[in-house]
């Protein structure tokens, strides 16, 4: 018995180039497969699923986690749909559209939280599309990766107004000795981000983007929290710094002063 390869592909397009959806919103796009000649299937079907993904790290964890180094997962979303039943699939290419919402009501699993990228915690969302064949065929398959944020019914209303926060870089803030030369007084510092006559009672705004796959809201959650800070390093030229080279790790870091600040991030409408 003679049998022929047929050269097939699948594809998944979202109706947005971004891919950001938020939960209450239709998760749409189109479905898109190219075959050369026809073929049979035994159903097409959407599985969305999102978790929260924990990676154990040091002594953060139980001794059964710390043998497997990643702690089971958090489901959030777990959800499959038939888009097409049993049939043919023509020969050329075909597109199928699908619509989907993502929080249904009766749903008991934990809250949409935003899509975050992290050394620690990861939280991801994917819509795989698969084309059942048989067991004497190949079935087709891919998956995509969509971001989620906050509804937003779930924003706030307004913009978290600014809170001063004062600190001092000190030797008893360091865990590590500063440079003798340092040690003649009380050091300390303020951040400055303007030289000059400055004008009184100016605010001077400081803009930062921050990575979007990267950050996400401050998240405190039962099994997991999300936070953020802000680091603020302090180099000084000193004659020891000279005798050794910085990327030695065993040089000790002596002209080194860091302070890190707790920064709260939020999403406003």
């Amino acid at each position: 018995m003679n049998s022929q390869l047929v050269a097939m592909s699948i594809d998944l397009k979202l109706s947005r180039f971004d891919r950001i959806y938020r939960p209450s919103e239709a998760l749409e796009g189109k479905i898109i497969i190219k075959t050369q000649s026809s073929i049979s299937h035994y159903g097409i079907r959407l599985t969305f699923k999102g978790s929260v993904n924990m990676q154990v790290r040091g002594g953060s964890a139980g001794v059964v986690e710390s043998l497997y180094g990643v702690i089971k997962p958090i489901p959030i979303l777990n959800r499959t749909t038939e888009v097409k039943p049993s049939g043919k699939i023509a020969s050329g290419t075909t597109e199928i559209p699908f619509s989907v919402t993502l929080r249904q009501q009766g749903e008991n699993l934990e809250k949409f939280y935003e899509t975050f990228h992290g050394a620690n915690i990861s939280i991801q969302y994917l819509v795989t599309v698969d084309v059942t064949r048989g067991y004497l065929h190949k079935s087709l398959s891919t998956t995509m990766e969509f971001i989620v944020e906050s509804d937003k019914a779930d924003l706030l209303q307004r913009p978290i107004p600014p809170e001063m926060v004062i600190f001092y870089i000190t030797q008893d803030t360091q865990r590590h000795s500063l440079l003798p030369e340092l040690k003649s007084g009380v050091l300390f510092f303020y951040l400055r981000i303007a030289d000059g006559n400055v004008c009184h009672n100016l605010t001077i705004p400081i803009y930062v983007i921050l990575p979007r796959l990267l950050t996400c809201p401050t998240t405190f959650a039962g099994p997991f929290s999300i936070e953020f800070k802000v680091a603020i390093v302090i180099s000084f030229q000193s004659e020891l710094s000279q005798l050794h080279k910085k990327t030695d790790s065993r040089t000790p870091e002596l002209w080194l002063a860091m302070e890190t600040l707790p920064l709260e991030l939020v999403r406003t409408k």
